[in-house]
C-alpha cells in the first residue's frame, strides 16, 4: 500500500514538473486599468491556458522609460497599451511582429514595418449632464462652448496631465486655430485628470465634461439617464493606442501568444461589451453589440498622430499661455 502512495506520489510530482515546464511566462507591461487587463487576460486564458502572465502596471511614459533603461537587458516582453505618439517616440526599442489576421486593423490603425498595432481607438465626446443644463441647449459643437455664456460651465483635462486629453486639445487648436484655443481655455474649468473631468460630470459639478467616449459610456451603461454623449458635428478627434512586443523579448513565444490573443476578435469583443473599449477591428459590429455608434457614422476630424507627438512641447506651451491669458 505503501508502494502505491510513493508512486502516485512520485507520478503527481512528475505531472506537474511536466506542467510547469510547458507553461509559457511572459512579463505584461501595461498602463490600462484593473477592470480592463481582467477582462483581457481571462479570454487570452480561455484561449491559452498554459500562459502565465506576470503583470507590471503604470503610466504609459514611465513604462516605456522602463523599457529604454532595460534595453540591454530586457524584463518585459509586451506592452499594452499607448498612444502612437509615443510609441512612434520608441521605434529602437520595438521587435517587428505581424500577428495573424492583422488585416482586420485598418492600415491607419497599424504602425510602420509592423511595429505595433493598434488594439482600441478613443473618440473625444462631450459628456452632458442634461440635469446641469438649467436653460441651456445641449451643445452640438466644440464651436458652441465657445460663446460666454458657457463660462465655468465645462471642464477639459490638462494636456500635460493626460495623453488623451492632449489629442482632444491638439485637434481643438488643429481646427480652429490659436484664437479658438483661446476660448475654449477662456470658459473652461481646467482639471488635473481625465478621472477628474468625467466624474465631475457624472457627479453633477459641470454641466459638460470632454472626455473620453468609453469613460463617459460606463456612466449611462450604469443608468444614468440624465449622461448624454455628444459627438461634435464639426468632427470628433480620435486617439488610438497601440501594443507591441519588446526588441529582444526574453519570452518570445510566449510575447507573440499573448499579442495574438490581445488582438484576437475574441477579446476586442469582450473589451467592448465589458468596458466600452472601441476596437481598431472592423469585423466587430460596434452599435449590435452596445449602444455606441459604428465608428463610420462618426464624423471624424483627421489629425496626423505622429506630428502630434512631434508638436508636444509647442502645444502645452500655447495651452498654458491661453489659460494665463483667461485668468
Amino acid at each position: 500500500m505503501k508502494i502505491k502512495t510513493l508512486l502516485q506520489s512520485m507520478l503527481a510530482t512528475v505531472g506537474l514538473v511536466a506542467a510547469v515546464a510547458h507553461a509559457q511566462t511572459v512579463v505584461l507591461y501595461s498602463s490600462n486599468n484593473t477592470e480592463t487587463i481582467e477582462t483581457a487576460l481571462g479570454v487570452v486564458k480561455k484561449q491559452s491556458s498554459s500562459l502565465n502572465v506576470q503583470q507590471v502596471t503604470g503610466g504609459t511614459g514611465s513604462l516605456m522609460k522602463r523599457i529604454q533603461a532595460e534595453a540591454k537587458n530586457p524584463r518585459g516582453d509586451v506592452l499594452w497599451s499607448g498612444g502612437f505618439g509615443t510609441l512612434g517616440a520608441y521605434k529602437e526599442f520595438l521587435e517587428p511582429y505581424k500577428a495573424p489576421g492583422v488585416e482586420a486593423v485598418p492600415a491607419e490603425f497599424r504602425g510602420p514595418n509592423d511595429l505595433w498595432v493598434g488594439t482600441n481607438v478613443h473618440v473625444m465626446v462631450m459628456m452632458v449632464n442634461e440635469r446641469q443644463l438649467k436653460g441651456l441647449a445641449a451643445p452640438k459643437t466644440w464651436s458652441d462652448l465657445m460663446k460666454p455664456e458657457w463660462k465655468g460651465k465645462f471642464a477639459i483635462t490638462d494636456p500635460s496631465k493626460s495623453a488623451t486629453a492632449y489629442m482632444l486639445v491638439y485637434g481643438l487648436l488643429k481646427q480652429f486655430g490659436k484664437e479658438g484655443l483661446e476660448k475654449i481655455a477662456a470658459n473652461a474649468v481646467v482639471t488635473s485628470s481625465s478621472g477628474t473631468t468625467y466624474k465631475g460630470a457624472a457627479a453633477g459639478e459641470y454641466a459638460v465634461g470632454l472626455t473620453l467616449e468609453y469613460a463617459a459610456q460606463e456612466y449611462v451603461a450604469g443608468g444614468q439617464k440624465e449622461i448624454k454623449l455628444v459627438y461634435p458635428s464639426e468632427g470628433s478627434y480620435l486617439a488610438p493606442e497601440g501594443m507591441f512586443i519588446v526588441k529582444g523579448a526574453k519570452n518570445m513565444a510566449a510575447a507573440k501568444t499573448l499579442y495574438n490573443g490581445l488582438l484576437s476578435k475574441e477579446v476586442q469583443e469582450a473589451l467592448l461589451v465589458k468596458n466600452f473599449r472601441r476596437p481598431t477591428r472592423t469585423d466587430i459590429a460596434v452599435s449590435k453589440l452596445t449602444s455606441l455608434p459604428d465608428l463610420k457614422s462618426i464624423k471624424i476630424f483627421p489629425l496626423d498622430q505622429e506630428k502630434a507627438s512631434a508638436e508636444y512641447e509647442q502645444l502645452v506651451a500655447l495651452w498654458n499661455l491661453a489659460v494665463n491669458k483667461a485668468r
